[in-house]
């Protein structure tokens, strides 16, 4: 069995870096990073990942931002995104939900429950 990939764009570090190690060991996953949404666009196109973890507030291009730009390339529009946030207000989130995000995952997160949460936000 092909070992799924999922593509995490966070702007800070230390979050890439944790995000990384816990879906690695604890979900099996092989994690592809990136520091911004255009870098993220791009690895989006060339890798094809089986999902990808959008952070919401990033410099630059945000989350919001990038996932449209996701959703109108016919090339990674297929790719469920999952939200990374501190802003975790219900209303917020059915919004995002109606516009396509699979799930939301609230900073700062458990990270011995990342995968889980991951795994369940993609059924």
């Amino acid at each position: 069995m092909k070992t799924k990939q999922i593509l995490v764009i966070d702007d800070e570090d230390d979050i890439r870096q944790l995000i990384q190690t816990c879906l690695e060991i604890m979900g099996g996953w092989n994690v592809l990073t990136a520091t911004s949404g255009s870098q993220g666009l791009l690895l989006a196109q060339s890798s094809q990942p089986d999902a990808i973890l959008l952070d919401l507030m990033m410099p630059d291009m945000d989350g919001l931002t990038t996932f449209k730009k996701l959703q109108a390339n016919h090339i990674t529009k297929h790719i469920p995104v999952i939200l990374l946030t501190a802003k975790g207000r219900i209303s917020e989130q059915r919004s995002f939900m109606q516009v396509g995000i699979r799930g939301i995952i609230s900073k700062p997160f458990n990270p011995q429950k990342l995968a889980v949460q991951v795994a369940v936000a993609l059924k």
